[in-house]
């Protein structure tokens, strides 16, 4: 199954959809199956002693995977988290960005399973790792 958004499109999406958060986002890197996001860390994410707060983490994880889906099924804004598993692992880096890199592992006709590892810009040692599942609307709904 190819490509149903590109990453100019799903950035398009975005903006549109969710222009509340978009600007904190950025995708790296997008091939069939997998892409790569960035949380673009400022103050409002941090928690107190200075780390990446785990909703941050949560939101980044989750954003990775919706845009993952979406770029194999096209523009569908009612595609909604069902399920998410996030563990914590270690401290994000002080004073540096999070890349989420989202594999979708299943496509179904009604869901999709993605999971992700989220790492430290600069490290090689993730700092979570979530699995999510969505609910996909049924064929013909765009909304």
């Amino acid at each position: 199954m190819a490509l149903r958004m590109d990453a100019a499109a799903l950035r398009v999406f975005l903006d549109q959809v969710f222009p509340q958060v978009a600007d904190e986002f950025e995708i790296i890197t997008l091939q069939e199956h997998y892409l790569e996001v960035a949380l673009k860390v400022k103050n409002k994410h941090l928690r107190p002693g200075g780390t990446v707060s785990g909703p941050s983490i949560f939101a980044l994880a989750d954003v990775a995977a919706y845009l993952n889906v979406l770029s194999m099924i096209g523009p569908k804004a009612l595609a909604v988290t069902t399920n998410c598993g996030i563990d914590f692992m270690r401290k994000p880096r002080a004073n540096a960005d999070l890349i989420a890199k989202s594999q979708l592992v299943k496509l179904g006709r009604s869901l999709a399973v993605t999971q992700c590892l989220i790492y430290s810009v600069g490290d090689c040692k993730p700092v979570a790792r979530a699995n999510l599942t969505y609910s996909l609307p049924p064929s013909g709904i765009q909304a």
